[in-house]
């Protein structure tokens, strides 16, 4: 179900995190990272969405022509247990098809670093993906971003809400800028594409 038919249907990319300073740099806000890297790269600053819980920012990404898409980047701000509502209200007001909407999250389970691009699936415990699945159903798509699994024996919830390691954090800018170059390649090409280019 690679929804891409009507090029002039809207894209809605939610990055999941938390918000707060005191969460910016969490292994948990990764997506936030990678939606703050795209509204910098097609020139738009993040600003309360009406009544939504949510931060959005409209903008176009792609070259002029057929292959250009209408884009709306969202960073909610109901915290992650709670992402699905402002995407869901965001995803009626945009009247975006669930098939165009992206959902990039941090995942315990591949390597750090590595990305995965996926269409549906579970939500492995992710409570953000849990609260998407929760109201729209499934089917929507997923850019992974590995975060590895805990060290010994330190508790998910803990590893997750800390901030990214010193030796992390050298490539962090490398890998988030990888991830966002992902979302564009799915949006502007298609899951195939981006899954052929990027998933390691």
């Amino acid at each position: 179900m690679d929804v891409t038919t009507d090029p002039s249907a809207p894209w809605l990319v939610a990055g999941l995190g938390n918000p707060g300073a005191e969460y910016a740099q969490n292994r948990h806000n990764v997506g936030f990272m990678v939606a703050d890297l795209l509204a910098e790269r097609i020139g738009g600053k993040f600003k309360r969405a009406g009544k939504a819980q949510a931060q959005v920012v409209e903008g176009r990404i792609g070259p002029p022509g057929p292959m250009n898409r209408r884009v709306i980047l969202v960073k909610p701000m109901s915290f992650m247990n709670l992402s699905g509502g402002p995407l869901n209200a965001l995803r009626d007001f945009y009247k975006v098809p669930l098939g165009n909407i992206v959902a990039v999250h941090d995942e315990l389970d591949i390597d750090y670093g590595t990305l995965r691009l996926k269409l549906g699936g579970g939500d492995n415990g992710h409570n953000g993906l849990k609260s998407m699945t929760k109201v729209m159903g499934p089917d929507y798509h997923r850019v992974r971003f590995g975060i590895g699994r805990p060290p010994g024996r330190m508790q998910v919830a803990d590893f997750v809400l800390k901030d990214f390691g010193s030796t992390e954090r050298k490539e962090l800018d490398y890998f988030v800028d990888r991830a966002a170059d992902a979302v564009e390649c799915l949006v502007i090409e298609g899951l195939e594409r981006a899954q052929s280019t990027y998933n390691s």
